[in-house]
């Protein structure tokens, strides 16, 4: 592991595989609706069958390179517990790592649409004074969310923030 985006304390706690299999049927379905789409719209008005089966190719493609794409996304998603901090990393070409002070966060939001709440995940989000911090840890197991929003309101309160 590079230094530069070690833990700051033990390991870094994965966020669950459910995203990765929630992001996989986004990708495929989304590309299918709108590959098929334009694939009726070209066949039905132009009845060029060979950009009909281009088309259909370019969507293969697309949901292979996504259900690819998921399984390293996911993989990149960690955040990490120290004393002081909430660490957060993502990215898999261009790597971020945020750390936000528990003294530093106003509010915590935890959400969970109609299809992460179907795979039992959510989305922890951190809130500072700052417009430009944005610390958000997607695909959360609704459990340790729950325990995770509670941990950082205590700590909010007993660092003097205003959660």
């Amino acid at each position: 592991m590079d230094p530069l985006f070690a833990p700051p304390a033990d390991t870094w706690h994965p966020v669950s595989p459910k995203l990765r299999t929630m992001h996989r049927l986004l990708t495929v379905v989304w590309t299918l609706v709108i590959a098929g789409v334009v694939m009726a719209i070209v066949a039905l008005t132009l009845q060029w069958w060979w950009l009909v089966g281009l088309v259909g190719a370019a969507a293969v493609a697309v949901a292979v390179w996504g259900w690819m794409w998921s399984a390293r996304n996911q993989a990149a998603w960690g955040y990490a517990e120290n004393a002081e901090d909430l660490w957060i990393r993502h990215g898999v070409a261009w790597r971020q790592i945020v750390a936000v002070p528990y003294g530093r966060v106003q509010y915590v939001d935890v959400t969970a649409g109609p299809l992460e709440r179907s795979y039992g995940i959510a989305k922890v989000s951190l809130h500072t004074a700052s417009s430009s911090t944005s610390a958000a840890i997607p695909g959360v197991p609704a459990g340790e969310a729950t325990r995770l929003r509670d941990r950082l309101t205590e700590l909010g309160k007993t660092r003097g923030s205003g959660i």
